[in-house]
């Protein structure tokens, strides 16, 4: 019963919490932007608490300076056309209680027929209710609030941009390393499959494992897009270009070796059987993979200096796949998958070593 209740309480928990906090800098950034905000909104227009210009900076610090103006765009669209519908609702019928609902339903429509984004339409209704709700439809109310929100969203964009603006080059960085050490471990075990044999359940679990290469790719992609992202009107985006367009570079090289480990496990686990390892090729073809594993993990190289102490030493600077292989005559049941190996084992020298060759 204890355990029900606590995993219920988990439950419950997960929809308003998340595994990871935002870095602290961007809590000081946006208590700042608030402030800021709040007195700089004072001394332009004084005489009324500026909510406005608070709620806008606010949510306009976002994790990169690149959100940021966009959340500034949606704020200030949603605002402006907010208050305007309330204010002309609230001069041509008053202040009547169900006027405040009129002009959310009014609100929402107008979002929807014109296609805003989700922070665009849902500021509509919400920038009518506060308005209508004060009790201020007034033209000059009306304008003071558009300002307010300006220089409240303004505010926003400008801390962000100058008080340590977020560059989100780590996630790529790791994720990418990542991707190379099981790449490369993948390949080590194809080419142990090959030299020495193997149960069923050991191929098929290197199939297994080849398969989570695709997610992994595909993870660190869009950790690099975010990272690009995050340099986007960023100052400090010189700094940082090079590094990002090595991980690009790294990334766009190992896709299709991804897509290759992965058939060759597929061909390998599809015609296994315990005489393969007999061939002198595919003796060979083993050596020529745990080459490819060594070369992916030189690779890696330029794309940051952080390294697993622990991880295995590099004993070459230059690729490793150079040898020509001597092939002899398959056994009939051996030759389609021999060959088909071959391929794949030119086409992945191609990618690692293309760039040099």
């Amino acid at each position: 019963m204890a355990r029900k209740n606590r995993l219920r309480s988990l439950t419950l928990a997960t929809p308003i919490r998340t595994p990871k906090r935002l870095p602290f800098i961007q809590a000081v950034k946006t208590s700042v932007a608030t402030i800021a905000a709040w007195f700089v909104a004072i001394t332009v227009l004084p005489g009324q608490l500026p909510i406005f210009a608070a709620i806008a900076a606010l949510l306009v610090v976002q994790p990169s300076v690149n959100q940021s103006l966009g959340k500034a765009v949606e704020r200030s669209v949603g605002v402006i056309a907010g208050v305007l519908i309330a204010s002309g609702i609230g001069i041509v019928f008053g202040q009547q209680g169900w006027i405040v609902l009129a002009a959310i339903v009014v609100s929402i429509l107008i979002g929807w027929a014109l296609r805003l984004t989700p922070g665009s339409s849902n500021q509509i209704p919400i920038s009518a209710m506060l308005v209508l709700s004060i009790g201020a439809t007034t033209p000059s109310y009306a304008v003071d609030r558009i300002i307010e929100t300006l220089i409240g969203a303004a505010i926003g964009v400008i801390v962000n941009a100058l008080i340590v603006p977020p560059v989100m080059i780590g996630p790529a960085r790791a994720d990418a390393a990542a991707l190379v050490a099981e790449l490369a471990a993948s390949l080590d075990r194809l080419a142990d499959i090959l030299a020495t044999p193997h149960s069923h359940s050991a191929v098929e679990g290197a199939m297994i494992e080849a398969r989570l290469l695709r997610p992994m790719r595909d993870k660190a992609v869009e950790s690099l897009s975010k990272g690009e992202e995050s340099l986007t009107l960023n100052p400090r985006r010189s700094t940082h270009r090079d590094e990002l367009r090595q991980i690009r570079e790294l990334l766009d090289r190992l896709s299709p070796v991804v897509t290759r480990t992965i058939g060759m496990t597929r061909a390998v686990r599809d015609h296994y059987d315990a005489t393969l390892s007999e061939e002198s090729t595919v003796q060979q073809i083993a050596r020529e993979l745990h080459r490819a594993a060594h070369d992916l993990r030189l690779l890696d190289r330029p794309a940051g200096d952080d390294r697993d102490e622990d991880a295995e030493p590099v004993t070459a600077e230059i690729p490793a796949l150079t040898a020509p292989l001597v092939i002899q005559r398959p056994h009939p049941d051996h030759w389609i998958l021999i060959g088909s190996l071959l391929e794949d084992l030119r086409r992945v020298r191609e990618e690692i070593v293309g760039a040099n060759s």
